[in-house]
C-alpha cells in the first residue's frame, strides 16, 4: 500500500476540480479530434491522428496521477495540530544561514504547492527537515542541491 498524501480539503477540492475537467472537459474534446481524424482514412499518414492519439495519452496519464492522489489523500484539520511546532499547515520564517537571507516556508499538501509563492509540498525533503522543529532552533536539511542550514525564526499557523 502507498502511503497516504495528506491535504487540506481546499487541495482536495482543487484535485477534483483538475480531474472533473480533465475528464469532463479537455479529453472529450481530443477524443472527437481522434474521431474526426480517423474518419479522413489513412491513419498511418494522418499527423493529426496520431497527435491528437498522443494528446489523449498524456492527459490519461495526469488523470491517472491526480487520482492515485485523490485515493491516497487524508484530508487533515490544521485546526487540530499543535500550535507550538512545524506541522503540516504551518508557515514558517527561517533564517538561511549560508545566505544570510531571510525565506517564508507555508507547508501545504498535495494540489495545493506553488514554489514560487513559498508553499511548498510537506511531503519535499525541505518541508520534511521543518517538521517537529520549534523557533529558535538551527537545522541542517539535506536536500538534492546539497545541505541547508537554517534558524526557525517564527512558526504561525494562519486561519483560512
Amino acid at each position: 500500500m502507498s502511503d497516504p498524501i495528506p491535504m487540506t480539503r481546499a487541495g482536495y477540492n482543487k484535485l477534483k476540480a483538475e480531474l472533473d475537467e480533465l475528464q469532463n472537459e479537455r479529453m472529450p474534446v481530443i477524443e472527437q479530434r481522434i474521431a474526426t481524424a480517423r474518419s479522413e482514412g489513412d491513419l498511418n499518414e494522418n499527423a493529426e491522428y496520431h497527435g491528437a492519439r498522443e494528446t489523449l495519452c498524456l492527459l490519461q496519464a495526469k488523470a491517472n496521477v491526480i487520482r492515485d492522489k485523490l485515493a491516497r489523500g487524508t484530508i487533515i484539520d490544521v485546526n487540530t495540530l499543535p500550535k507550538d511546532e512545524i506541522r503540516f499547515g504551518a508557515t514558517v520564517v527561517v533564517k538561511d544561514l549560508d545566505f544570510d537571507d531571510t525565506e517564508e516556508f507555508t507547508l501545504v499538501g498535495a494540489g495545493e504547492e506553488d514554489y514560487d509563492a513559498g508553499r511548498i509540498n510537506v511531503t519535499s525533503p525541505l518541508a520534511q527537515g521543518l517538521l517537529g522543529k520549534k523557533k529558535g532552533a538551527i537545522v541542517e536539511i539535506d536536500v538534492p542541491a546539497g545541505t541547508n542550514r537554517f534558524e526557525i525564526l517564527d512558526v504561525r499557523f494562519d486561519e483560512d
